[in-house]
């Protein structure tokens, strides 16, 4: 027998049912949500992709900005569309003495799901006088005659930041026994001749902890050697170029370097005959020299 319609019981019932269908695809699409999020970052992850992302990107940072010092602050955000890092970046400057400090920015490094950048924090053109000082390098401008003047003028106490020419490329034992003769820590080290362009320049201490050695040349040859094919895309946002680099590493010579010494130091180095010319950059004044 046919029970007699009850709109109320239908209505409850019609009620529940959407209810029912509701939570089912709320709990579909929460699982699917999660799956996606996991699935992302479990892709993302996989092979320590996380680390690399930070020795490649944060050292072709640093090495497409040598006029600034560039260190890691934070490891690593990892969204659905991609994973990210930010880092501190401040202008290069004399060491030692006294001196306001350089204001510190903090950037972020950003890569999409399939490990391309797009736009890289500062670019490859962002200039400082210690980049304009490496874009001289190769092309005779401030020659040694005119340098000296320059040194002539200010106090002997003053600790310079310098970019110092050489006057030929030195080969690894032979920069190092220059090095030792010298008594020179170079802050950076010039491994190209590209006049008027920002040539290739490495320090051992980089972002990328991997390739932190005391050796400048085998720190970037551990660096270079370590890029892929697929990392050209991201060099050349950065204004690098993998051939350049495997060159560069290749023939392990030093056409410049830069460093921090007096004034006083610097007015006896530049007679050296292994040095071209001294260019400076940056000056600050050592409260605690007599």
């Amino acid at each position: 027998m046919i029970p007699e319609f009850d709109p109320k019981r239908t209505r409850r019932a019609v009620r529940l049912g959407i209810l029912r269908t509701a939570t089912a695809v709320l709990a579909v699409l929460l699982v699917v949500s999660l799956a996606v999020v996991f699935g992302s970052r479990l892709i993302q992850e996989r092979g320590n992709r996380e680390r690399r992302m930070v020795d490649v990107l944060g050292t072709a940072l640093q090495v497409a900005n040598p006029g600034y010092v560039i260190g890691e602050k934070e490891c690593c955000d990892i969204s659905l569309t991609g994973m990210s890092f930010s880092v501190h970046v401040s202008p290069l400057q004399a060491r030692g003495g006294f001196f306001a400090g350089a204001a510190v920015q903090t950037l972020r490094v950003e890569q999409d799901f399939f490990g391309r950048v797009q736009s890289p924090p500062l670019g490859y053109a962002t200039e400082t006088r210690l980049t304009y000082g490496l874009y001289d390098v190769g092309t005779g401008n401030q020659p040694k005659q005119d340098m000296r003047q320059v040194l002539a003028r200010l106090p002997e106490g003053l600790t310079a930041l310098t970019v110092v020419e050489l006057s030929r490329p030195l080969k690894e034992t032979e920069f190092a026994a220059f090095r030792k003769r010298t008594d020179l820590y170079p802050e950076r080290v010039v491994y190209e001749n590209r006049p008027r362009s920002t040539p290739i320049t490495w320090s051992a201490h980089q972002i990328g902890a991997a390739f932190d050695q005391d050796d400048n040349l085998a720190s970037f040859r551990a660096w270079v050697a370590s890029l892929r094919a697929h990392d050209e895309h991201n060099l050349r946002q950065f204004g690098l170029d993998l051939a350049r680099l495997k060159k560069s590493a290749a023939d392990g010579l030093t056409y410049a370097f830069v460093t921090s010494r007096t004034v006083g130091d610097l007015r006896k180095l530049i007679d050296d005959p292994d040095i071209k010319t001294i260019r400076v950059a940056d000056v600050t004044y050592d409260l605690e020299r007599p």
